[in-house]
């Protein structure tokens, strides 16, 4: 599995929403989450992407230690989540640091443990629970080579719109 660049903009365990703006790089706060909860994972995106909610493809990364907003890394994708919201098809991607050899046995969905799994599941199914006219419906897991492929139809996309 390659490895491709990817920015982080909120840290596992915040309820902030940071959004980066991709004209200034400056990292905004979108909103803080409606609910108790708290991001279960790093949550980014994938440079030189565009997903099918006409924003960078996201990833979620399995990290030890939380990184703070702006902080690039290479990952490789290991799986994917499949969802739709309010805003359309909202893929997650699911990743591990490229070249950390603490997460080298996690080459596939099935290999991240199902605790893991199930909290990214729960969090995604009620994460928008007391926001007014937000909705998401969960759509189950997909492997490795599902979640590479969203990638590589996100970096085609961006090309094809002349970005």
């Amino acid at each position: 599995m390659a490895a491709y660049d990817a920015v982080i903009e909120i840290p596992k365990g915040s309820r902030n929403k940071y959004e980066i703006d991709h004209e200034t790089g400056r990292v905004y706060l979108d909103r803080v989450l409606f609910t108790g909860f708290v991001y279960p994972t790093d949550y980014g995106f994938f440079e030189n992407t565009l997903g099918l909610d006409g924003d960078p493809v996201d990833v979620l990364v399995l990290l030890d230690y939380p990184l703070f907003p702006g902080v690039g890394l290479s990952v490789r994708p290991v799986g994917v989540f499949n969802m739709t919201d309010d805003g359309g098809s909202d893929a997650k991607v699911i990743a591990v640091q490229a070249k950390d050899p603490r997460w080298a046995h996690i080459q596939d969905i099935d290999d991240v443990p199902e605790y893991t799994r199930k909290e990214i599941e729960h969090f995604f199914e009620h994460y928008k629970d007391l926001e007014p006219g937000k909705w998401v419906k969960t759509e189950g897991w997909g492997n490795a080579a599902e979640a590479e492929q969203i990638i590589i139809d996100g970096i085609a996309k961006l090309k094809a719109e002349g970005h």
